[in-house]
């Protein structure tokens, strides 16, 4: 049986790996993610099947409740709602990871160290116990720190709760000081305590809140990614303790792909992680707009004429857009547009949104062809030659501070350039900063005229302007 185990886990593994590399595309990430969940499903079974569970039937109860909780979270959750939805599920694997070590650690201590290597197959020695006791020990630090972290990226995200992101440096300060001591003392000691894993825990909980606390709204993009590398790194860890090959393979996947994705966005925003972790970004409303120029606004209809002359057009979509659930309208206007003759393609920056592919996800759900989404550097480099570039909700992503203002937060994070088309619509509830808290002086350039109002209402008046006439 424990043959058939292994070769069920190899499998899994492979399916895992197939999965994650079918998700890099979107005409195959669909049936990546079927791959994968059939992975999970593989593994889920072997396991039972090794005996490795002590109670079955608890397990199959389990696994049921997961299941029906997972579905109905996955129907039941609107696309603006994803965000957020991915920072709990970060959350739950973390603190998953963190139980598994508490309770894999209340064994040993029960069993002994001879017994618990009896059973688990490995050797016995000083050099297998200290890596016993670091797995464990990371493992429970990092998955309390990602569930906590992940519950405020939640909070942050949902706009449930307000944060004052100015506190907490020195209680994160000296939480690192502490949990590295504890490290150290509870890895080299042979009967280390539990309550000195309970207090690792504590700390961690602390570390997690304050870190993403401090961070500001801009940032929660790199932050989701950070949160899905530390939850696939605590599974990894996990895996270590309980000599599970699979959960190892999983969680190094999920920590080294969540990682790079991190670093690539980061380079999207020409900033460092130590700076996005250290916080301030998004966190204080930026100075006024320069000069006493207001942004000009005009009418649908003012909009539509323009649109109807233009040879091609840009849409830049962000988290307004996401809000006002606008995709489908947007498609349909894009459709309309082509069919006059427009060239119409859709500049996504990396970072837009609140989570990594927000922009993506969505677009792809409306069903907009994959060719017509361009990357930030290609559609840059057209911008210049674009009649009408119409910006759904962004803030950040096409602030040409970025480019000029040295005193400004987001200073050398590239952007699409949007400033460069010869006319820009932007379609915007209202006359207030972003969600990063920052004034925009895009909105009172020569060229720029503001549509107000909610988007979706704004393209769906568009559509009817052109079906109309």
């Amino acid at each position: 049986m424990q043959s058939l185990a292994n070769i069920a886990y190899l499998i899994a593994s492979i399916a895992f790996i197939f999965g994650i590399k079918m998700l890099g595309k979107a005409t195959t990430a669909r049936r990546g993610n079927i791959i994968s969940g059939a992975g999970m499903l593989i593994a889920l079974c072997a396991t039972l099947a090794d005996g490795c569970v002590l109670s079955i039937k608890i397990a199959a109860v389990a696994i049921l409740i997961g299941t029906i909780v997972g579905v109905a979270l996955a129907y039941g959750v609107k696309m603006i709602q994803l965000p957020e939805m991915v920072a709990l599920l970060n959350g739950l694997g973390g603190a998953a990871s963190a139980l598994v070590s508490l309770a894999e650690f209340h064994k040993i201590s029960t069993w002994g160290w001879a017994e618990y290597f009896a059973s688990s197959g490995l050797e016995c020695g000083k050099a297998t116990i200290y890596g016993v006791n670091f797995s464990t020990f990371a493992a429970a630090f990092i998955g309390a720190v990602t569930f906590s972290g992940s519950v405020v990226a939640y909070l942050k995200l949902s706009e449930s709760v307000k944060f004052s992101t100015s506190a907490g440096k020195s209680l994160t300060a000296g939480s690192l000081l502490a949990i590295t001591c504890l490290g150290l003392f509870f890895t080299f000691r042979k009967n280390s305590s539990a309550y000195e894993l309970y207090a690792t825990v504590a700390i961690a909980l602390l570390l997690g809140t304050t870190g993403v606390m401090r961070i500001g709204g801009g940032d929660m993009p790199v932050v989701i990614s950070l949160l899905n590398s530390l939850s696939g790194m605590a599974a990894a860890a996990t895996g270590l303790v309980l000599v599970n090959v699979v959960l190892v393979v999983a969680g190094c996947l999920v920590g080294t792909s969540g990682l790079i994705l991190t670093i690539i966005m980061c380079k999207s925003m020409n900033r460092s992680l130590v700076n996005v972790i250290g916080g301030g970004f998004g966190t204080a409303v930026g100075s006024a707009q320069s000069g006493t120029e207001k942004p000009k606004a005009i009418s649908v209809d003012d909009a539509y004429y323009a649109l109807e002359a233009a040879k091609n057009v840009a849409f830049i979509p962000g988290y307004g857009m996401a809000v006002a659930q606008a995709q489908h309208a947007v498609r349909e206007l894009g459709e309309i547009l082509e069919r006059n003759g427009t060239e119409v393609r859709y500049a996504i920056h990396p970072v837009a949104g609140r989570m990594p592919g927000h922009m993506n996800v969505l677009l792809a759900e409306a069903d907009v062809p994959y060719e017509q989404l361009v990357d930030m550097e290609t559609a840059n480099g057209a911008m210049a030659s674009i009649d009408v570039a119409v910006i759904i909700g962004a803030n950040d992503v096409v602030n040409p501070a970025a480019l000029h203002d040295k005193n400004s937060p987001i200073y050398g994070m590239p952007i699409v350039n949007a400033h460069l088309a010869k006319v820009t619509f932007v379609l915007k509830r209202g006359s207030g900063t972003g969600f990063s808290g920052l004034e925009n002086a895009l909105f009172t350039m020569p060229h720029t005229r503001m549509v107000y109002g909610d988007a979706k209402k704004t393209i769906t008046a568009l559509v009817a302007c052109f079906k109309g006439r």
